[in-house]
């Protein structure tokens, strides 16, 4: 081998380590890159999720902002232009806006006071001629509304004793007494009102005991929270979990479910440390065209086994997201839910870059979910016979394009683009599976709207103490969604169940009265 030879085979060797170190350069770049990417996007999606709105609708504000601050919705909400519910007719008297339904509602059957403005005696003298005046007419100068306050009052049962006189002095006297309404705790002040008072305001308005002990101080009433809390938690025990396990026997005889579960702090658990995650699921029925029925569950897990337990007997359409804890459920077919899978794809598209991206990966998945969305809503009329029919012939085909559309997608490892992927091809078998029943759902909106209010609630409550307060947080809340489901007014139903579970037979005729549905909770309570 000659010198040049030589020198050529040293120079080509250096070319290759050189190009070699350069690839490998290039590599770590792109991983660098890809890191950077990811992390951005990360990045990005914490500062939305702590200060971007929640929802996903793309809706807009008027100004193009898509959240309103609840600091400033005074001065947003404001609107001069907008006129009161009234309007004055040719008499010159005042009256609701008969094209305004909402306005009507706001005044309704409210009882009415008249205050008369009159001239004292000495007035009634005519400053032309001196004669007495005398009333020609009258003119409504305004409507107010007036607020009045809560009012307490102390009822006192008092019971009478009868004695037979002729009897009175013989070996045996007869003596007789009234009986007493049965009370909803014994040596205590609570009464249906006041406990179902407490309820509505903790569980259904989100004010927290501290809050409504000032409340009950303000009207002159010395109640602790504590008692208001053994208040809720006696008669949740006592009157309304029979109430709340007869409805779930009646939502485990029904052929759909929906499930969702949220996380829920419990202070004082056995076993367990104060800032350990305890869970509330939910569980309610679908759109079958029968009675609504919204159960809440504590458990101190998030296990699928308190699912599997919890729908032991159930035998029917289970709709859920696709945490794999809902896998342990047996004997049911499982629905996916494509909001959560339009979801990912949402989170993988920059916020307010939708638009630029217009045919991207994550736009163009969001995209054929927006489809199936839009179809659902024009079947949302038809009978479930004919939803069954029309999903075939129109959804079908956008789901098999969908399918074939994802194998063609390579997303980048570790971003929300490939997160949505893998999601979506994980769960692949439950996502057709509403079409096998008109009656089944595209989403597990119906738990997700279920659960809300609890999730609303806790932002105000934070916590509960034990795991007895968190079972009766669960059965009101069940009795309250349960109950604005079927139309009820909330307060009423509570009432109602307080005051007629005291003496209870245990027999599900009387229960089955008790339903929000029935006749009587419908002629009582409704709205």
């Amino acid at each position: 081998m000659t010198a040049n030879e030589a020198r050529i085979r040293e120079l080509e060797s250096e070319i290759t380590k050189r190009d070699n170190t350069i690839l490998m350069q290039q590599n770590s770049i792109n991983d660098l890159k890809r890191q950077v990417d990811n992390l951005t996007e990360i990045l990005i999606q914490m500062r939305h999720d702590k200060f971007g709105p929640s929802s996903e609708k793309t809706v807009k504000a008027d100004d193009g902002s898509q959240q309103v601050s609840i600091f400033n919705e005074v001065e947003v909400e404001a609107d001069s232009t907008v006129q009161e519910p009234f309007k004055r007719n040719a008499k010159g008297d005042i009256a609701p806006r008969k094209k305004r339904v909402r306005n009507e509602m706001i005044i309704g059957d409210l009882p009415t006071e008249e205050i008369v403005l009159s001239l004292d005696e000495s007035e009634l003298v005519c400053e032309v001629c001196n004669g007495k005046l005398k009333p020609i007419g009258r003119e409504v100068v305004r409507q107010e509304l007036q607020y009045i306050p809560s009012q307490l009052k102390l009822v006192k049962y008092v019971r009478e004793a009868y004695e037979c006189p002729a009897c009175k002095h013989t070996d045996n006297p007869y003596i007789i007494k009234t009986v007493a309404p049965t009370s909803l705790m014994n040596h205590s002040l609570a009464s249906p009102s006041s406990v179902a008072h407490v309820m509505y305001q903790k569980y259904m308005q989100g004010i927290p005991l501290y809050r409504q002990e000032k409340d009950w101080e303000r009207i002159g009433i010395l109640l602790s929270r504590a008692t208001m809390a053994n208040w809720v938690i006696r008669c949740a025990e006592d009157y309304l979990m029979p109430v709340t396990d007869y409805l779930r026997r009646k939502l485990l005889a029904r052929d759909i479910v929906h499930a969702d579960e949220t996380p829920v702090q419990v202070l004082k658990e056995d076993g367990k440390k104060p800032q350990t995650k305890s869970y509330m699921w939910v569980y309610r029925t679908g759109n079958d065209g029968k009675e609504p029925i919204i159960l809440f569950d504590y458990q101190p897990s998030r296990s699928g086994d308190n699912a599997a337990t919890y729908l032991k007997d159930f035998k029917g359409y289970v709709h859920s997201d696709g945490y794999s804890g809902y896998n342990k459920l047996t004997e049911v077919t499982r629905c996916g839910c494509w909001a959560h899978l339009r979801r990912k794809f949402v989170e993988a598209i920059p916020p307010g870059k939708e638009a630029e991206l217009r045919g991207s990966f994550a736009v163009t998945g969001k995209e054929y979910c927006d489809k199936l969305f839009a179809i659902e809503d024009d079947l949302k009329d038809l009978s479930p016979e004919d939803r069954y029919t029309q999903r075939l012939d129109r959804e079908k085909p956008v789901l098999e394009a969908f399918w074939a559309w994802l194998e063609t997608v390579n997303p980048i490892r570790g971003s929300k683009l490939a997160k949505a992927v893998s999601y979506a091809q994980n769960q692949k078998p439950f996502m057709e599976n509403y079409l096998l029943d008109g009656r089944c759902s595209l989403s597990n909106n119906a738990a997700e709207n279920a659960i809300r209010p609890f999730v609303t609630g806790r932002k105000n409550w934070l916590f509960a103490d034990t795991p007895k307060g968190a079972d009766a947080s669960a059965t009101v809340y069940s009795l309250i969604e349960t109950a604005k489901a079927n139309g009820l007014d909330v307060f009423s139903y509570l009432q109602e169940l307080l005051a007629n579970m005291t003496d209870w037979d245990h027999t599900d005729e009387y229960l089955e009265d008790l339903m929000p549905w029935s006749e009587f909770s419908r002629s009582q309570c409704c709205r």
